[in-house]
């Protein structure tokens, strides 16, 4: 009788509990007990995830290790915390539990990093610059990120993440477009399978610049970029008015939408997603994946949180380790 193929190993995938303020905790508490086929090594403090764990009915055991296989990497509280009410004091605890997940993945140790939301403008106050999970770890990793969104059949990557509107039009420079778009290519290739990604890339300005008109931006740098790139082999639609991009039959011909900046690309996205979509960071050398929420101070604590996008990143996560793994 010949033998059975062996079982794929489990991937290790470690997860951020974010905020302890906010409802991370407790999404991390409520997916405890459900088989995402991996192991799952929570980084957070122990303490705070048994009390909000008990809170939704989902206790880890006194060992640190939860029912369903789960590990803890127990990382203390800068001060007590409160569910709703943000304490400056947690932003080296937030930060820390982060970097020893971004050092366990860098070393092998993890084949992919979830993290739950964290809450930027606390960080800041507490001095530490800090514009989001995206930036901190692609500077810790020493390179060039793209953010990117999925949902269902919708994948919107962003040219520019976390920047005041007015510093958008600078930002974007025919360097960056070309090396974001060459990342957005080469990780719908080697992540998601894509053979030849179609990528839709919009304009900056109303109806795209409508011939220079409304804005020179596509004229000056988002065309010529285009150009060149199609040269290299890659499949570039655009750009494109924002405005009818996101049509259904217009959707159907692209593998993802590079928008020009995080409002531009992200409420449509978020519309016809949110609750199970997943934010993923391209470029990194391993896989990070994240929720498509923010700590949510208003219901923390209620047990009312949905965990439908922490499950859903943890899914893709998981699919992802496997793939760059096989």
């Amino acid at each position: 009788m010949p033998a059975l193929p062996a079982e794929p190993r489990r991937p290790r995938i470690a997860l951020t509990a974010g905020e302890p303020a906010g409802v991370g905790p407790e999404l991390v508490a409520q997916v405890l007990a459900e088989d995402f086929r991996a192991d799952l090594v929570v980084i957070a403090s122990r303490q705070l995830l048994i009390e909000r764990a008990l809170a939704a009915g989902t206790l880890p055991g006194s060992d640190g290790n939860a029912a369903c296989g789960f590990e803890c990497v127990d990382i203390a509280l800068s001060a007590p915390s409160l569910a709703g009410k943000l304490d400056a004091r947690n932003a080296r605890y937030v930060l820390a539990c982060l970097d020893r997940a971004a050092e366990g993945a860098h070393s092998g140790e993890f084949d992919a990093i979830v993290t739950a939301p964290v809450h930027k403008g606390i960080i800041n106050d507490a001095g530490i610059p800090f514009s989001g999970h995206t930036e901190w770890l692609a500077e810790r990793a020493g390179c060039d990120v793209v953010m990117l969104l999925t949902s269902d059949n919708l994948r919107v990557a962003l040219a520019t993440t976390h920047l005041a509107l007015s510093a958008v039009p600078s930002a974007i420079t025919r360097a960056r477009l070309a090396t974001t778009m060459r990342i957005l290519d080469h990780d719908l290739r080697m992540r998601f399978g894509l053979d030849e990604p179609r990528i839709a890339v919009l304009g900056l300005n109303p109806h795209a610049g409508e011939g220079g008109h409304l804005g020179r931006e596509e004229i000056e740098t988002i065309i010529p970029v285009l150009e060149q790139l199609r040269g290299e082999g890659l499949h570039l639609i655009g750009p494109l008015p924002a405005d009818t991009a996101f049509v259904p039959r217009q959707l159907e011909t692209f593998d993802a939408v590079l928008a020009m900046y995080h409002d531009q690309g992200l409420p449509v996205l978020k519309h016809a997603g949110f609750g199970h979509a997943v934010n993923v960071t391209l470029g990194l050398p391993y896989v990070r994946t994240s929720v498509d929420h923010g700590t949510a101070l208003d219901i923390a604590g209620r047990g009312i949180a949905d965990a439908g996008s922490l499950r859903s990143a943890i899914r893709l996560a998981v699919q992802l380790a496997r793939r760059r793994n096989a």
